[in-house]
């Protein structure tokens, strides 16, 4: 009779699960980082002086953040090649997490831009200094580390949802649990250790994000 779980088995298919964890972490910090860019442009677009700009940006944000991040995993990926625009399942992947997640950064990245004292774009005015100059040296460094948690979060909460990418058939950990399982008839192993996987990347993830907060942020 057959063990509950087995070890054994456990003990062969880890290998075969590290390529998917490799793509499960790409997908990660490249979607992460991607949507620390675009949403900090989303950002800035809302603040320019032209209504068109800002609002334009303003509803972007509004209709990422109001739609599934499934619909728009199929949308690039299904209709997108019927436009003549043909991408890779895992670059799809990364744009859509980039995408989607760069609609919460921006609200956060807003947050903390409002969170500055009004005084301090009164200084730069009256000192007669460049608008990029301002926003690099004088408001960012004040409002990002306001807003360090939040970001944490999203990237752990970023990381959670890579499984959503099996469904475009990028071969992260979920993916390759499901294969081998399919393979092998048995799930309780494979899908086991895929937890493990996301509790102890998600644990390590929380340790940094909480030592980066009582490193830079700004308390009041």
């Amino acid at each position: 009779m057959k063990p509950f779980f087995d070890w054994e088995f456990a003990r062969q298919i880890f290998p075969e699960l590290l390529p998917g964890l490799w793509v499960t972490v790409q997908a990660t910090v490249l979607g992460m980082a991607l949507a620390l860019v675009l949403g900090l442009f989303w950002t800035i677009c809302r603040r320019v002086p032209s209504r068109i700009v800002a609002n334009g940006a303003h509803w972007i944000v509004e209709f990422v953040r109001s739609t599934p991040l499934l619909i728009q995993l199929y949308f690039l990926f299904y209709v997108l090649p019927s436009a003549g625009i043909v991408i890779s399942p895992l670059l799809t992947g990364l744009l859509a997490l980039g995408l989607h997640y760069s609609a919460y950064t921006s609200e956060v990245y807003r947050a903390g831009i409002d969170a500055v004292p009004p005084g301090q774009w009164d200084a730069s005015t009256a000192l007669g200094l460049p608008r990029l100059h301002v926003w690099r040296a004088v408001i960012l460094p004040q409002a990002i580390p306001r807003v360090l948690p939040v970001l944490g979060n999203y990237f752990i909460a970023m990381f959670k949802d890579t499984p959503l990418l099996a469904a475009i058939t990028v071969g992260e950990l979920l993916q390759q649990a499901k294969i081998i399982g399919a393979d092998q008839f048995r799930y309780l192993e494979p899908l086991t250790i895929v937890g493990c996987f996301f509790l102890i990347l998600s644990l390590i993830a929380s340790r940094l994000v909480l030592t980066l907060e009582k490193r830079y942020v700004i308390r009041h």
